[in-house]
């Protein structure tokens, strides 16, 4: 039985996509194994938001080599897509494949035949109109299912809509029937997952009301999450109906990017922070218990101190739960590359650090705002030192002894004691 091992970087819509490919490999009659272990196959499925995940797909490239010089080692997605050609110049890659060939890996790797000369099957992928629907499998509890992909936004520091192409989604038909799937596999929770979210059903004429008020009737599905959803698509109507729903979970993640107009509009927002502060207050007035998490940059070009220190003052104003902080690193043949007055890399590095140090406060005192309080927990299979661990609906993390028995079950219990250790509270 030939073995494959995949290395996913990235986002959540990497994740599924892995994991479905995985999926369709074992079908095959492959045996998946971890990327640490010798296999016949490696998959690298790469990402190109910053030049740190581009260090990691290339130091995985080696590592794969490295395990078994003789394997057939394929790179798939975003870096390359995008930087193909320096891919090429790596040893050991064999093939490689933009985001448009994923659907097509399992034949080419099944026909492939060892050579010299790397395989390269990445083409244009801004004319890509096909949606390649896909879920992730591997957890016994929850799923990412990919609903959308690609965007049409073209923020000026971002690489995206050149490696995933423009927006494009699948029917509500097919997200249900994965859903369905999904269901019938035993998950109890679903990540909504894609490029921009908000955005789906663009060319079909559905929107994503629609979508969510269709899922909301699988049976079956207990949780679902909403993984990331622009500020200027999570409208009035999509917050009240999670608010009234059983199954939608008051878990929000809403991209910022920047806590400064005059920032916002240099990296072509379709919002400013009024509108991004409005949203946050409609989701915790129909839900108070509300985890809102948020993406911030630091370092955009043209950010001056006194830029940051007012985008700083309003992000401490907002209540939120958590931030995800990425520092600016620029990404080839983007607008923002060659914009004017670059913030130096030493300071773009100390401004993510202060920014850091505002989410931690943040998330420790949503933390404590959540003590004494009754939550459902769903129980996940990992085994860490004895200990299992669980989300509540409002994203808090949970642990408690190990019970198999508990596995993909969803408890009410109450929280008390938190743990600064596991980072979560322990039962």
């Amino acid at each position: 039985m030939k073995s494959i091992a995949f290395h996913t970087l990235g986002c959540k819509l990497n994740f599924a996509e892995s994991s479905y490919l995985a999926g369709c490999f074992v079908l095959r009659g492959y045996k998946q194994v971890e990327f640490r272990q010798k296999a016949d196959v490696y998959v690298i499925n790469t990402c190109t938001v910053t030049q740190v995940a581009e260090k990691k797909c290339r130091n995985a490239i080696r590592q794969a080599h490295k395990l078994n010089p003789t394997a057939i080692i394929a790179v798939i997605g975003c870096m390359s897509q995008l930087n193909d050609k320096e891919i090429e110049t790596i040893e050991g890659v064999d093939l490689i494949l933009g985001n448009d060939d994923k659907p097509k890996l399992v034949d080419l790797i099944e026909n492939y035949q060892k050579k010299p000369t790397v395989e390269n099957h990445v083409c244009d992928i801004s004319r890509l109109k096909t949606f390649f629907p896909s879920y992730s499998s591997s957890d016994r509890t929850r799923s990412f299912l990919k609903i959308q992909d690609g965007c049409d936004y073209f923020c000026t520091y971002c690489a995206i809509p050149y490696s995933r192409g423009r927006s494009r989604s699948g029917s509500i038909a097919d997200v249900v029937s994965c859903a369905e799937v999904l269901a019938s596999e035993g998950k109890k929770e679903i990540v909504l997952t894609g490029v921009n979210i908000g955005d789906f059903g663009k060319q079909s004429g559905e929107t994503f009301l629609q979508l969510i008020e269709a899922l909301d009737k699988v049976k079956g599905i207990e949780r679902y999450r909403i993984s990331s959803i622009e500020p200027n698509l999570i409208t009035d109507e999509v917050i009240d109906f999670c608010s009234a729903s059983e199954s939608f979970l008051p878990h929000f993640h809403i991209p910022l990017q920047a806590g400064n107009n005059k920032i916002l509009h240099l990296m072509k927002r379709k919002y400013d922070r009024e509108l991004f502060a409005q949203r946050v207050e409609r989701i915790l007035c129909k839900m108070p218990d509300a985890f809102v998490a948020a993406d911030v940059i630091a370092g955009f070009p043209g950010e001056s101190r006194e830029d940051f220190e007012d985008a700083k003052s309003f992000i401490q104003s907002l209540p939120l739960a958590a931030l995800h902080v990425f520092t600016y690193s620029e990404r080839p043949n983007t607008p923002a590359c060659s914009m004017p007055n670059s913030v130096p890399v030493e300071e773009r590095h100390l401004r993510s650090n202060e920014l850091q140090a505002i989410s931690d406060q943040k998330k420790d005192l949503f933390y404590q705002k959540n003590k004494g309080s009754i939550r459902s927990v769903l129980w996940e299979a990992d085994n860490e030192d004895g200990m299992m661990f669980g989300f509540s609906e409002n994203y808090l993390r949970v642990g408690r002894k190990f019970d198999s028995s508990l596995i993909n079950t969803i408890t009410r219990e109450k929280l008390e004691t938190i743990d600064n250790k596991y980072k979560s509270y322990i039962l």
